[in-house]
């Protein structure tokens, strides 16, 4: 009883607000997802990553083994998604990334921070992260067939995470009013992410119930094996480990379907995904929290 009742204290918030998200936009109110999405992926994200790593209390050598068990676990899941693909004749371009990637970022993160803490979140950041770098560039070579590898150099997020690392690893922090003002704009992160992910499913129309359930659920066995894998092979355990699954059983994100609209592969398909895995995920993410907690 006591297990449930935490379970129900970290995820009820974090889809409270994407509620909140889905409703202001089923009322009729305007909410500018771009300029929301910019905001949050320009400023606030990588700002929230930064002070987080600088103020977890995590080992340099933790976040390098996680880094590294991160990379294996998203290979492994492309390797898994190519080949269910293939075998069951579905477009790889439409379908590789949002099977492969998850919704780290409006999902892992605030999930990370309610139930491990800052540590949990510091942690939570570097897989955000290693996700970010893949996603811009083998997942963008996955949708569009060409992808330029430098496009990562202009992500925010990507720098964040560099000097946040070099702050942690040399045991540096910046000057308090840096720190409290840094914190105060990473702040608007977690809550603005939130928010935009119930926003933008609000206005998805998804297609193919039946394939988005069966996708869906593909997508969790191939993350949750992935992470399995990588972790046991780069002997993970405890906090990071946990981490780690919890981060690769998130749904599909919205940014799977912007890529899928903007190059057009099958993106009313792709939008059924982010529905269907989303709505799963209000069930599967208790399920997964209560066994890493429990454990």
């Amino acid at each position: 009883m006591n297990l449930a009742l935490t379970v129900l204290e970290i995820t009820a918030p974090v889809f409270l607000l994407g509620a909140a998200g889905f409703g202001w936009v089923r009322l009729g109110y305007d909410y500018p997802t771009e300029f929301v999405t910019r905001l949050a992926m320009t400023l606030a994200v990588p700002c929230l990553i930064f002070t987080a790593l600088v103020s977890a209390d995590i080992d340099a050598g933790a976040v390098l083994s996680l880094g590294l068990a991160t990379a294996l676990a998203y290979g492994v899941a492309a390797v898994l998604v190519l080949g269910l693909l293939r075998l069951i004749g579905r477009n790889l371009r439409a379908f590789s990334a949002p099977l492969t990637f998850g919704n780290t970022g409006n999902l892992g993160l605030p999930l990370a921070l309610f139930a491990f803490g800052d540590q949990g979140l510091g942690l939570a950041v570097v897989v955000f992260a290693i996700m970010a770098i893949v996603m811009f560039t083998f997942g963008l070579w996955m949708v569009a067939g060409a992808a330029n590898p430098l496009r990562v150099l202009k992500e925010p997020i990507l720098w964040a995470s560099v000097l946040g690392v070099v702050f942690l690893s040399l045991d540096l922090t910046p000057p308090e009013v840096a720190m409290n003002a840094l914190g105060l704009m990473g702040q608007m992160g977690i809550p603005l992410m939130l928010l935009t992910l119930g926003a933008a499913v609000a206005r998805l129309k998804p297609a193919g119930v039946v394939q988005a359930l069966g996708l869906s659920l593909a997508k969790l066995a191939i993350g949750l094996a992935a992470a399995i894998v990588a972790v046991w092979a780069l002997g993970l355990t405890g906090l990071p480990a946990a981490v780690l699954i919890l981060q690769m059983v998130t749904p599909v994100g919205v940014t799977s379907y912007l890529l899928a609209e903007r190059y057009k592969q099958e993106p009313e398909a792709v939008a059924g995904l982010v529905v269907i895995s989303t709505l799963l995920a209000i069930a599967t993410l208790p399920v997964t929290l209560s066994f890493l907690l429990a454990n």
